[in-house]
């Protein structure tokens, strides 16, 4: 039997509230368990009902990066999906630093969100495909890995985090590299050791 994801939604638009609420609960393996839409009934419905995740309008009266950071704070077993109409970089860096540990556009499919759901509910991470390249590929930064190296990687760290800081997944980088996956997951929990973060999104917004 499949894992049952809890999940909550805080959106100040009620009509987008209630579509994802209905698509969600068509879901098998997610449960919608509480709504709201501010950041005040965004920290109330964590700290009472504790869902697995929950997913947070960017614009919510009283401030959805705020209330973001204030839910990491205090339900760290909470993860957190932003939802925005924003593809600017600097909004999605501002959430994933406030502790989100995902970023959708709510222009994107039922579909990519069951699968952000699924992906961060099993510990990983999830920042919409179309924002992720402009992410993570950050010309400036990635050419710095071979000039600047304050964290001590290896050479074959940095050769790693340049490809994965590219959005490639593991099986491309051990391709491009050719190595095994295993190999590239074993540098790539050593970077994220170094860097002190959780997912590769974390450790490229941090470095």
């Amino acid at each position: 039997m499949s894992k049952l994801f809890r999940v909550a939604i805080i959106d100040r638009h009620p009509l987008f509230r209630e579509g994802v609420i209905s698509m969600l609960t068509s879901v098998e393996g997610i449960e919608v368990v509480g709504q709201g839409a501010t950041a005040a009934d965004a920290l109330r419905v964590a700290q009472e009902l504790t869902p697995e995740i929950m997913l947070l309008d960017v614009d919510l009266p009283g401030g959805g990066i705020k209330a973001a950071n204030g839910i990491a704070n205090t339900c760290p077993n909470v993860r957190i999906i932003m939802l925005s109409a924003s593809e600017d970089e600097e909004d999605v860096t501002a959430a994933l630093q406030a502790g989100a540990s995902g970023y959708m556009l709510k222009g994107s499919s039922g579909r990519e969100l069951v699968e952000a759901v699924r992906t961060i509910g099993k510990g990983g991470s999830y920042v919409a495909p179309s924002l992720a390249a402009r992410l993570l590929i950050n010309s400036n930064r990635i050419k710095a890995v071979d000039h600047h190296n304050p964290f001590d990687f290896t050479r074959r760290e940095e050769e790693v985090f340049a490809l994965v800081s590219q959005g490639l997944s593991n099986k491309e980088v051990a391709r491009k590299l050719n190595c095994i996956d295993r190999t590239v997951k074993h540098h790539m929990t050593n970077i994220m050791q170094k860097l002190n973060v959780r997912n590769r999104v974390e450790a490229v917004v941090k470095f």
